[in-house]
């Protein structure tokens, strides 16, 4: 029913119907509404989420589940801009692909996800994780590598979310795998875009939540913090190697902070905090490893 699609006084459903470019569905984009005391900003994590305090009128919002597309019939996700723009030549494989996405996301949630009904931070979570899929899909032209390592963390962000509503349901677990992911495609996008084979740069806003563009810097600094906490550590050797790089990035970071005004000081406070921490742990490895 169509007011199933949207939550009254929180949501709204779009007057123009969206097509999907894979299946030829139409349906209406649930999109959140703003104002009048919804929102009220709360901190920004160490991996750069931001959070938002409950309103006593509305409750708890979170609204970065409003800003993926999800085709509710076959499960193409994609961000706004992308979604319209699928490869001609992909479209019978995604279509190939229908039931292993719709199996896939309700796997991983644990539970059937209708996307005809309103976003939930299970279904937003899902979209995200069915987008990381989808962008294996695009064209080199459209940057997908960096837009995966951005839907992975979001992917992230929310199945920490759900893990504080739901405790101890694996939610935390899954958190982790996608924060991996996440670590896993940035330090791709970053050797991509030295090649110039994508460059990142041409996206107007790399994220890696909705409230604010941090830019190239915030890549460099979520890399080094996903290195931190989620990186390789059963071998040592590795981990320094790794520990190392992140410790540089930082380093680069808090340099130019020093002089530039411009950088985003949540990083430029976060990056001093963590490269103290790196600069501890790769200590005690080198003092582990010299004997």
């Amino acid at each position: 029913m169509q007011e199933t699609r949207y939550r009254p006084k929180i949501s709204f459903l779009a007057k123009e119907q969206t097509t999907c470019p894979v299946c030829g569905a139409r349906f209406y984009r649930e999109a959140l509404l703003t104002g009048g005391g919804r929102l009220s900003a709360d901190k920004v994590s160490d991996t750069l989420h931001r959070l938002f305090k409950p309103s006593q009128k509305f409750g708890k919002i979170y609204p970065l589940i409003y800003s993926i597309i999800v085709c509710p019939d076959c499960f193409f996700s994609a961000m706004p801009g992308d979604f319209a723009n699928i490869p001609l030549e992909k479209i019978k494989e995604l279509e190939y692909l229908k039931n292993e996405r719709i199996d896939f996301a309700n796997k991983i949630i644990g539970e059937a996800i209708d996307f005809n009904k309103y976003r939930t931070l299970e279904s937003g979570a899902a979209g995200y994780a069915l987008a990381v899929i989808c962008y294996d899909s695009f064209i080199k032209k459209s940057i997908p590598v960096i837009k995966q390592a951005i839907c992975s963390i979001r992917t992230a962000y929310l199945f920490e979310d759900i893990n504080i509503e739901r405790p101890n349901e694996n939610f935390k677990f899954l958190a982790d795998l996608f924060y991996r992911k996440a670590l896993f495609f940035y330090k791709r996008a970053i050797e991509l875009n030295q090649n110039k084979e994508q460059v990142m740069e041409v996206l107007k806003n790399l994220g890696p939540d909705i409230d604010k563009n941090y830019g190239y810097d915030g890549i460099l600094y979520l890399v080094s913090v996903l290195t931190y906490k989620y990186g390789i550590k059963t071998d040592l050797q590795y981990r320094r190697k790794d520990l190392d790089e992140a410790r540089l990035y930082l380093g680069k970071l808090f340099g130019l902070g020093k002089t530039d005004f411009e950088k985003p000081k949540e990083i430029l406070e976060k990056s001093k905090n963590f490269h103290e921490l790196i600069s501890t742990e790769i200590k005690e490895i080198d003092e582990k490893t010299q004997y």
